[in-house]
């Protein structure tokens, strides 16, 4: 054999492995793969680590002094005071310096990292409140605030309503929050109530509503699978229920005599059948039932008018005068055959 011949024995040697060490080789690799898995799993299971909570900033006198504006009479009408104060987009987490303040009607301190209001309580003038955007879970210390008529929590993190429970609140604006049900809102305390914004949370039900005088109610972006309770909406004008995830509408009351406009686009309504359920809403006047199934159902539009005969629109369409009369006299057809309408 020559030199050449044997120098290539030796490499095919050296690249040629035991079968069964290579097996074991894989099976090692195989093990710390799932290793590797098991761990990652591991991780993804354990709960996201807490939020750091941001750096302590507090509202400064020279912000107050570039956001106060307003000048205006206090209440015994002897000496002036600034009564709005607008700080926004500077990251505050610190209002204690408000509470000699006690003037103040109009405060906005949107888009801040606020996590505390208590030191509002002592702004017993206050008309206006908005804290957008900032870091709150609760609404907690903000205290009776006797004249607050409009507050607006919008996209935080709040989990519960404890805290707002004010009697001359007019509108509250919760939209962009992270709650699940709405039963710990305080109705008993908040019958000045007329409009209510709650989209873009995580409600299942609408169950916690006891609001006799609320006339404005904004529900869609949630998760919502059935109507509980709006027996005591008896002054609901307008009703957005859009995108969520109702399958029936059993729920609505004879008892909603007021309500003009309701708005159910992207829900999950499969037939005609359950428009047929609205009939117990004698003012109802425009409805909303885009991207459900039941639009696709043969004659939508007219049967839902047989159905509703006092509607004026149904989706972005009024009812043309032809399809009134069509309506009508199918209507009346049925009901000489003795047909359930």
């Amino acid at each position: 054999m020559s030199d050449n011949e044997e120098d290539v024995l030796e490499e095919e040697e050296q690249d040629t492995q035991d079968p069964v060490e290579e097996a074991a080789e894989d099976a090692e690799a195989g093990e710390e793969e799932d290793k590797e898995e098991e761990e990652k799993e591991e991780e993804e299971e354990e709960e996201p680590e807490k939020e750091e909570p941001p750096p302590h900033m507090p509202l400064t006198e020279e912000m107050l002094k570039e956001g106060l504006s307003l000048l205006c009479k206090t209440g015994n009408g002897l000496a002036h005071a600034f009564v709005k104060l607008e700080v926004k987009d500077k990251e505050i987490t610190d209002i204690s310096i408000l509470q000699s303040f006690i003037h103040l009607r109009y405060v906005d301190l949107s888009q801040n990292a606020l996590q505390d209001l208590s030191s509002l309580s002592a702004l017993t003038h206050l008309l206006s409140l908005r804290v957008d955007q900032n870091k709150l879970v609760s609404a907690n210390g903000l205290g009776e605030l006797p004249y607050l008529q409009i507050a607006s929590l919008a996209s935080n993190n709040l989990q519960t309503l404890q805290g707002l429970s004010h009697p001359r609140l007019e509108s509250l604006n919760l939209m962009g929050n992270k709650l699940r049900t709405l039963e710990s809102l305080n109705c008993i305390k908040l019958y000045s109530l007329h409009t209510l914004e709650l989209r873009a949370n995580q409600l299942q039900s609408t169950t916690g509503l006891y609001l006799p005088n609320l006339r404005n109610l904004y529900l869609a972006q949630n998760n919502i699978k059935s109507l509980e309770g709006l027996e005591h909406l008896v002054s609901l004008t307008s009703l957005h229920l859009r995108d969520n995830q109702l399958a029936t509408l059993d729920g609505f009351s004879e008892k909603m005599q007021a309500l003009q406009y309701l708005n159910l686009r992207g829900n999950l309504v499969p037939k005609l059948q359950e428009v047929e359920k609205l009939k117990v809403l004698p003012m109802l006047r425009a409805l909303v039932l885009r991207e459900n199934p039941v639009e696709e159902e043969d004659g939508y539009r007219l049967e839902t008018l047989i159905a509703l005969p006092n509607l004026e629109r149904l989706d972005k369409d009024f009812f043309e005068e032809e399809e009134r009369t069509e309506a009508a006299e199918t209507r009346q057809s049925r009901l000489e055959d003795g047909l359930n309408i």
